[in-house]
């Protein structure tokens, strides 16, 4: 079988194939292992022209313009020249791209496409995303239920269209603790790990304020917060400084190279994410990859990530009581038994392997 990902999107601050193949790794391995038993191209628009072949995978660099993107009639022409038995696009906000695709396509071509968070439109683009609705054959979701809003808006129509598919997974690996605490230096025991925006969407507030409950009784226990956005963190400073009993349980890591996770994920034992909302939760996939355990709110990607809290712990958004009473719980478990849990549920559902293997399924099936 043929696949061609594609996406109406550009970033022209990369000019080397390889250097934005690596900054998107976490998902081209999905690319990888598809192409183990598949032909996969994948059309990629940076400062660059030319095909760049690595791993099973062909990446096609083309440039057009903003207004070449959305009437797409030479990039789609180029598509249907290779020939392919799928089209994999990329997001559900470009409705009027994928009415025009289709229309460039053999019949046989089949459309799949992929929700990045996206949320249903209003006006003129929910229109359109009606209309398109009629050239896709199937949509992948994170979670089954993350598709019941389009159902609800009459968006999709056939509901056997939705399936559920991670949309990235994690290049990560665990480690030996003591290998990777020697390299980060990271304290407590055990170490509590968040990694995000500091914005309201990822409530670091709500985290914050249990974890300073949590470590009034349980002083050995330190939380790192990693973050490359810093909207809340005067905030949160002034939380910490208002609790001198257990302020030093926190501490502010700030800016992390994307390598230098790998240490972090297999230092700390729990991570925890107070997200509102999340399209998958690749933060906390990341970690699990390294067997770190998850703590989390019980939103429809992550009960579907941590199947339905099997593994890990799952709390409700915004609730300090609730997020509390789980890092209490925390302290009571088998850890080695509920990492190598982590460890499975990644395996099984999460990884390259996993996500490439579900796509062959829908995609064959269609």
């Amino acid at each position: 079988m043929k696949f061609v990902f594609l996406s109406y999107g550009k970033n022209e601050a990369f000019t080397r194939p390889e250097d934005w193949i690596y900054r998107i790794r976490g998902y081209t391995g999905i690319l990888e292992t598809l192409g183990r038993k598949n032909q996969v191209i994948s059309i990629e628009q940076i400062n660059y022209e030319g095909i760049f072949s690595q791993h099973n995978v062909d990446y096609h660099f083309l440039r057009f313009s903003n207004w070449q993107l959305k009437f797409p009639f030479r990039l789609h022409k180029y598509v249907k020249a290779l020939k392919p038995d799928v089209v994999f696009v990329h997001g559900m906000h470009f409705p009027f791209q994928i009415i025009q695709l289709r229309k460039s396509l053999d019949a046989s071509v089949r459309i799949i496409v992929q929700n990045h968070a996206e949320l249903p439109a209003k006006g003129l683009r929910k229109f359109l995303q009606k209309k398109a609705d009629e050239c896709i054959n199937a949509y992948l979701f994170t979670a089954l239920q993350m598709g019941d809003a389009w159902i609800t808006h009459g968006i999709i129509e056939d509901r056997k269209k939705i399936h559920e598919v991670m949309e990235a997974s994690s290049v990560f690996y665990p480690l030996n603790k003591n290998e990777a605490l020697n390299v980060i230096n990271a304290k407590g025991n055990p170490v509590f790990l968040w990694v995000g925006r500091l914005d309201t969407n990822k409530d670091p507030v709500t985290v914050v304020k249990s974890f300073l409950r949590f470590a009034a009784d349980h002083p050995n226990a330190h939380l790192h917060m990693i973050f490359h956005t810093d909207e809340l963190l005067l905030h949160l400073k002034k939380i910490l400084d208002s609790k001198d009993s257990a302020r030093d349980s926190i501490t502010f890591i700030g800016k992390v190279d994307h390598e230098k996770m790998l240490y972090w994920y297999n230092a700390a034992d729990f991570i925890i994410s107070g997200s509102h909302y999340e399209g998958s939760g690749v933060a906390v996939c990341e970690a699990m990859s390294c067997g770190c355990i998850p703590i989390a709110t019980n939103i429809l990607s992550f009960v579907k990530i941590t199947n339905d809290g099997h593994c890990g712990f799952l709390f409700d958004p915004g609730n300090e009581d609730a997020l509390t009473a789980v890092l209490r719980r925390s302290t009571k478990i088998n850890m080695v038994n509920e990492k190598e849990k982590v460890l499975q549920q990644f395996h099984r559902h999460l990884s390259f392997d996993a996500i490439a293997d579900r796509i062959q399924e829908i995609a064959g099936s269609l």
